[in-house]
């Protein structure tokens, strides 16, 4: 509650200076008030009681106070109540089209290239809070597995349940791939649409070419983003299956067809990049994430609750005491 108070006016604290030269001027006062009678024997004495002389300092100690709580009372303490209303003013509708075809087990990024941008991806869906994200995965073949959605956890464990799956047809349709994402954003009402586009080779599947894809986005007003994933030179990939089912690895040159990734983002008015390993791909998210900012309004309200007023009046209660106290228990000691 006290970490909650304001003081408008705090240079009025410095009056407090005042009370402890209050203090030694009613000391010095009182010694000198004091009379003096001197005596043979102040046996009789003895027995009374010092209970009232002593406890007329009351007065003065009421009369600090009061002092002390004005002076609080004119530093105007309050309490603020910030209550925050955030609207977005410009949202983001993003699909990201991820490459599943075998290749993308392969191990020159840790732990593979497919583990490596899940997680990834997985932060960058978390720094997108105010945006629609869907997702979109293709081999030889493309379909949608997430529709565009506000829900953060449907689109996050739909991207973990992502994996390799031998029933798509095998190879890269890079053009399957982004005219599935275009079809999921063309009815967007959003005023900017994006599509992250993610692979490791080369358009060699699928019966939509690459380049009729890109037109399609252009024609919607959709900004692609593609990304390379793979080292420069030779990687560990799966080449062929051993007979228990799982894959046989062997060192394949990394083939990446850059050209055509340049081209899809230069013409939708995007950005191509290139992952060679983990670091390198994080900071492509981190890239994108601050190249399509939203736009989000903030207001905040604001509501003060003067606290002076109990202090004023605790303190004309105070004085009302000690006026009360010093003309009738102590007036024959004042």
């Amino acid at each position: 509650m006290l970490e909650s108070i304001q003081f408008l006016n705090i240079e009025f604290f410095w009056l407090l200076l005042l009370l402890p030269i209050a203090i030694v001027w009613h000391v010095l006062k009182h010694s000198k008030q004091t009379a003096e009678l001197k005596m043979s024997s102040i046996k009789g004495f003895k027995s009374a009681s010092r209970f009232w002389t002593n406890f007329r300092h009351l007065l003065f100690a009421l009369r600090l106070i009061a002092l002390a709580l004005l002076i609080t009372a004119l530093a105007r303490p309050r309490t603020v109540d910030v209550s925050t209303k955030t609207k977005t003013t410009s949202g983001i509708d993003i699909v990201m089209a991820i490459d599943v075809s075998a290749s993308m087990l392969a191990k020159d990024l840790r732990p593979n290239r497919l583990d490596a941008l899940k997680e990834v991806a997985a932060d960058f869906i978390d720094g997108r809070p105010n945006d629609r994200i869907g997702l979109v995965e293709y081999a030889g073949e493309a379909y949608t597995k997430t529709p565009i959605t506000s829900d953060k956890s449907i689109v996050k464990r739909s991207l973990r349940d992502i994996n390799y799956n031998s029933i798509i047809e095998g190879g890269t349709a890079i053009g399957m791939g982004l005219a599935t994402s275009v079809n999921r954003l063309k009815d967007s009402r959003a005023k900017s649409k994006v599509i992250i586009l993610l692979t490791d080779g080369v358009n060699n599947s699928g019966f939509i070419d690459p380049k009729i894809a890109s037109e399609l986005a252009v024609e919607y007003g959709i900004k692609v983003y593609t990304i390379g994933l793979g080292t420069n030179g030779m990687a560990l990939s799966p080449i062929g299956f051993n007979p228990n089912g799982s894959f046989r690895y062997g060192r394949m040159q990394v083939e990446i067809d850059e050209s055509l990734l340049k081209e899809i983002a230069s013409e939708t008015g995007g950005r191509y990049f290139r992952a060679t390993n983990n670091d390198k791909l994080v900071e492509i998210y981190k890239e994108i994430n601050k190249l399509e900012k939203t736009e989000v309004e903030e207001t905040k309200y604001y509501n003060y609750d003067e606290k002076y007023r109990p202090l004023v009046l605790l303190a004309g209660l105070l004085l009302l005491i000690e006026l009360v106290l010093r003309n009738t228990i102590f007036r024959s000691f004042v």
